[in-house]
């Protein structure tokens, strides 16, 4: 290993240790101030408007992206943008969290003045607390830290580390408090490959008249037109009523068909050739859920029903894979 690798290397743990420092600090800083924010946040009943500039401004545009991402609607806006022309951006009821290192920032110090006269509310993310913008906020969190990782201690490097992990911190202990599940997480994320893993049935069901559905007195020259009409390869047997009474599918009748004259199964009614134990699930259970009981029991569809066993929808197989879930 040459010389220069061996400082290359060295220089860049040392910089993973300072800004690994960096976060670790603001652990013993939590506590009150930080418990407030997040009421703040909690009770807000406008937007939470995340606002910095320079590589500040970068660190609050994640900021705003994971809140928007687990329930709190949430934007970056420009301080500089702001205060010529866009503070109509700003409502009373909204939160604006505010990031500075220095606290100084002479665009954010501008849109103080203008944050107060709307009378929303301010959380300031700051590495000095006592400057003019931890001073002016409703909520000031200490950000600072002993250095940055730059080696002139010039570049913004564990800085904007250390308050884009306060940032998540506020962003989950917020999702906790809103009791933002797995299911809320699926809704807003549906192009991404975790939240189509998230979807429920309801997402992916064939439902409402797409649903392949006969009574039990139908004959079977309509049984069949109705599953090849509906292209599931299977029908739900119900009653008058809309409950599951049971299923046929091609394969019970290439069974049938296999063992009776063509005339005598033409003859039958779906509740004759139905097989009346059919698999069944509800519309919040997750897609995956619908895939596994399919895989276990090798067939390709399971029925949607409500408690009632009103039949509400039939998942396919070919449902799940069109959402490239898996």
């Amino acid at each position: 290993m040459s010389s220069a690798t061996r400082t290359s290397l060295d220089l860049a743990r040392k910089v993973l240790r300072i800004e690994a420092a960096a976060i670790l600090g603001l652990v013993d800083r939590l506590g009150e101030d930080f418990e407030r924010a997040v009421q703040l946040l909690f009770e807000c009943r406008g937007r939470v408007i995340v606002t910095g500039m320079g590589k500040s401004g970068i660190i609050c545009r994640k900021i705003a992206a994971t809140l928007s991402s687990t329930g709190t609607s949430s934007f970056f806006l420009h301080p500089a943008e702001a205060i010529h022309g866009d503070l109509g951006a700003i409502r009373e009821d909204d939160v604006v969290i505010a990031l500075s290192h220095s606290g100084e920032t002479g665009e954010l110090i501008r849109l103080l003045e203008s944050i107060r006269r709307i009378g929303a509310r301010l959380v300031a993310i700051t590495g000095s607390p006592k400057s003019t913008l931890g001073r002016a906020a409703d909520v000031t969190l200490d950000c600072s830290i002993a250095e940055e990782a730059c080696p002139m201690n010039l570049v913004p490097t564990a800085s904007t580390t250390a308050a884009l992990a306060l940032g998540d911190a506020l962003a989950m202990t917020l999702l906790v408090r809103k009791g933002f599940r797995e299911e809320h997480f699926a809704s807003l994320h549906p192009g991404g490959k975790l939240g189509r893993r998230l979807m429920t049935v309801e997402h992916v069901m064939q439902g409402g008249d797409a649903a392949p559905k006969v009574l039990a007195s139908t004959t079977m020259p309509d049984v069949i037109h109705e599953m090849s009409s509906k292209r599931l390869g299977m029908t739900c047997i119900v009653g008058a009523d809309g409950t599951l009474q049971g299923v046929f599918t091609d394969g019970d009748l290439r069974r049938l068909m296999m063992t009776r004259p063509p005339n005598a199964v033409l003859s039958m009614t779906a509740g004759e050739a139905m097989s009346p134990n059919a698999l069944t699930i509800s519309r919040d259970v997750l897609a995956v859920e619908a895939l596994r009981v399919m895989e276990t029991h090798k067939i390709t569809s399971v029925v949607v029903v409500n408690p009632a066993r009103v039949v509400e929808g039939v998942v396919h197989l070919h449902d799940l894979w069109r959402t490239q879930m898996f």
